[in-house]
C-alpha cells in the first residue's frame, strides 16, 4: 500500500477538467471515494490520494488542487490547517470536510475557512458526494464564465488605450504642436503629468531581433499589444514617473518626467529606469531591447524635436550593440563605396556554397559586415549590398547545383525592410545561405519536388524556434498525413528527424564557434527544455554537448567532427 500512498494520476485531462486532491489517514475512505465516483465523466481528474496534511500541501505547491475533499484529524497537519494554507495559496479553492467529529467548534472552524460542506463519514454516501461535486463544478463555471468576460472587457479597454497612446505619439511626432496645454492635458490623462519646472526624457525602445519576435508572436498587433502591457505593469511594479507607448512593432517610445535641478543626473536615471524595463521586458516575453536615450527637454517642442532626432538617427541605431542602453549622439553615415570589393566577395561566396562550408560562410559573412560597421556605410546601401549578394549567389548556383529559391524577390525586398539591426541583417543572410546548402545535403538524390525543397529550406530559415509538421504542412497548403509521406519518401526520413538533424548540425556549430552555454544554445535553437536537448544532442553525436565541445577544444587547429 505504501507504494500507493501519496502517489498522482496523470493520464489524459480534458482541457476544462478540475483538478481533484483527496486526503484522509483512513486509506480504504480515501479508496472508497475514489472508486465510487465516476471523475471523468464530471469532467474531473483526481491528482492525488494522501494520508496527511504535510504531504498533500506539498503535493498541492507543485500542482494546486481545484477542489479539495479532506478529513479532519490525521497527523503531521490537520485538515483545517491544510486547507488555510491552500486557500493561501489558491483562495478559489473549493475544499470539503470529511469527518466523524460533529463538534459544534469544528463546524464554527470550517465556517470560518468558508469551507462549502461537511460531511459526516458515518452517515457518508457516494450520491452525497457527487451532489456535492456537481454543484462545486457550476460554482466554477460560473465564476470561469464570469472571469473570461471581465477579461475581456480588461482586454478591449487596454487595446484601445493602447492605441490612443499609438496615435498621441504619432501625432505629436508628425503633426503640427498648436496647443501645448491641450497636449500637455493629453499626456496627464495618459498617466504623466508634465509641469512648469519639470523637464522630460525621451527613450526610444528597439526590439533587438525584430524577426525572430514576429514569428514568436505571429503577428504585429500581438506584439504591440504584448509590449504595452509588460511595459505598463513595470511602471507601476517600480513606481516610475514614466508612460510608454507604442510607435510601430519595433519600435516604442517612453516619456519621463524629472524635477528640474534635479541632484541626480537625468540621463543616469533614464538609463536606471531603462534597464529595469529591459530586465522585464526579457524575462516576461523573451525579448532583447536597446534603448536611445534622447535629450532634456523643458517644452513640448523640445520633446518633439529629441523624438525626431532619435527617429532620424537610423545610422546609429543600426550599428547598435544589442541589449545597449546609450545617449542619442550624431552619427553620420560615411560616403564610401562599399560595392567596391563586391565582386570579390561574390566569388569568395560561391566558393564556400559550392563546397557546402556552413562555418566558412558564417565567418565570412562576419568579415564583410564588420568592416561594414568600421566604415559605418549608411544602413540601406550595406542592405542593398547584401541583398545583390544573395541574389549574385543564386544565379550563379542556379546551374551548378539546381538551386531553387523557395522565396520571392518581393518577399526578401520585404523582409529587409523589417530589418534594422546589423547583426539581424548579418542572421538573415547566413540562414539564406544555410538553407540553400541544406536544400543540397537531403540524404539520397536531391528531391525535385518543390514542395520538399520549400520546407527544407523553411526550416534552415527558421532553426531558432520549434517547427511542427503541421504548421510546415499548413503553409504548403498541404495535408499534413500526405506532407509526411512526400516527405519520407523523397528524402528518405522523416521530417521531424530532419529538423532534428539540421538543429543538432547548428548546434555543433555554435558549440564550436562560440562560448555559449550549453542553455543558450538550447534556447537559441528553439527548445524549452535542456534536458531533452541534451538527449536529442548525445542520440545525434553519441556525446553530450559539453563532451562535444571538450573534445572539440582537444583536436588540431581544422580538424572538426
Amino acid at each position: 500500500m505504501a507504494q500507493r500512498l501519496g502517489c498522482t494520476f496523470r493520464g489524459w485531462r480534458l482541457a476544462m477538467m478540475y483538478k481533484v486532491m483527496l486526503v484522509d489517514d483512513d486509506y480504504p475512505v480515501l479508496e472508497l471515494i475514489h472508486y465510487a465516483i465516476d471523475w471523468e465523466q464530471l469532467g474531473l481528474s483526481v491528482i492525488g490520494l494522501y494520508e496527511n496534511g504535510q504531504t498533500a500541501l506539498e503535493a498541492a505547491e507543485v500542482d494546486m488542487p481545484d477542489i479539495l475533499i479532506t478529513d479532519i484529524g490525521m497527523p503531521r497537519m490537520d485538515g483545517l490547517e491544510l486547507i488555510k494554507c491552500l486557500k493561501e495559496l489558491n483562495p478559489n479553492l473549493r475544499a470539503a470536510i470529511l469527518s466523524c467529529h460533529s463538534e459544534f467548534q469544528y463546524a464554527q472552524q470550517a465556517v470560518k475557512l468558508q469551507v462549502q460542506d461537511y460531511l459526516l463519514k458515518d452517515t457518508l454516501e457516494p450520491s452525497a458526494i457527487h451532489k456535492l461535486l456537481v454543484q462545486f463544478i457550476s460554482g466554477m463555471r460560473e465564476e470561469g464564465e464570469l472571469q473570461a468576460k471581465q477579461l475581456q472587457m480588461e482586454h478591449l479597454v487596454d487595446r484601445n488605450k493602447a492605441l490612443l497612446k499609438e496615435k498621441f505619439i504619432r501625432s505629436t511626432l508628425q503633426q503640427p504642436m498648436l496647443d501645448a496645454a491641450v497636449w500637455r492635458k493629453e499626456l496627464e490623462d495618459f498617466g504623466l503629468p508634465f509641469q512648469a519646472g519639470e523637464i522630460i526624457i525621451p527613450v526610444m525602445g528597439m526590439v533587438d531581433d525584430f524577426r525572430s519576435a514576429k514569428l514568436r508572436y505571429h503577428s504585429d498587433d500581438v506584439l504591440r499589444f504584448a509590449m504595452d502591457n509588460v511595459a505598463e505593469e513595470a511602471i507601476r511594479s517600480e513606481g516610475l514617473l514614466s508612460v510608454h507607448f507604442n510607435y510601430s512593432p519595433q519600435q516604442s517610445v517612453w516619456l519621463q518626467t524629472f524635477p528640474c535641478g534635479l541632484k541626480v543626473n537625468g540621463f543616469d536615471e533614464a538609463k536606471r529606469m531603462m534597464g529595469s524595463m529591459q530586465r522585464a521586458i526579457k524575462q516576461s516575453l523573451k525579448l532583447s531591447m536597446s534603448f536611445l536615450i534622447g535629450d532634456s527637454c523643458v517644452t513640448p517642442e523640445q520633446l518633439k524635436a529629441s523624438i525626431a532626432a532619435m527617429q532620424a538617427n537610423t545610422t546609429g541605431r543600426f550599428y547598435r550593440m544589442p541589449g545597449s542602453i546609450v545617449k542619442l549622439a550624431p552619427c553620420p553615415a560615411s560616403e564610401g563605396d562599399m560595392f567596391a570589393q563586391f565582386h570579390a566577395a561574390s566569388a569568395k561566396l560561391r566558393e564556400l556554397m559550392l563546397s557546402r562550408d556552413s562555418a566558412g560562410v558564417s565567418h565570412a559573412v562576419d568579415s564583410w559586415l564588420a568592416e561594414a560597421k568600421q566604415h559605418r556605410h549608411a544602413p540601406e546601401k550595406v542592405k542593398d549590398w547584401v541583398l545583390k549578394l544573395l541574389l549574385d549567389m543564386k544565379l550563379k548556383l542556379q546551374s551548378s547545383l539546381q538551386h531553387r529559391s523557395a522565396q520571392s524577390i518581393e518577399v526578401n525586398h520585404g523582409e529587409l525592410h523589417e530589418i534594422d539591426h546589423l547583426s539581424e541583417l548579418k542572421d538573415w543572410l547566413i540562414a539564406h545561405c544555410r538553407a540553400a546548402i541544406a536544400a543540397e545535403e537531403q540524404p539520397g538524390n536531391q528531391s525535385r519536388r518543390t514542395e520538399v525543397a520549400d520546407a527544407c529550406q523553411f526550416v534552415a530559415l527558421h532553426l531558432d524556434r520549434r517547427i511542427s509538421l503541421e504548421e510546415v504542412a499548413e503553409r504548403l497548403f498541404m495535408n499534413p498525413s500526405y506532407f509526411s509521406r512526400l516527405f519520407k519518401k523523397e528524402t528518405g526520413e522523416t521530417f521531424i528527424e530532419f529538423v532534428t538533424r539540421m538543429k543538432m548540425y547548428r548546434a555543433k556549430e555554435l558549440l564550436d564557434q562560440t562560448g555559449s552555454p550549453i542553455g543558450k544554445i538550447c534556447e537559441t535553437l528553439g527548445y524549452d527544455n535542456q534536458s531533452y536537448f541534451i538527449k536529442l544532442f548525445k542520440a545525434f553525436s553519441g556525446v553530450t554537448p559539453v563532451e562535444y565541445r571538450s573534445q572539440q577544444k582537444r583536436q588540431p587547429s581544422g580538424v572538426r567532427t
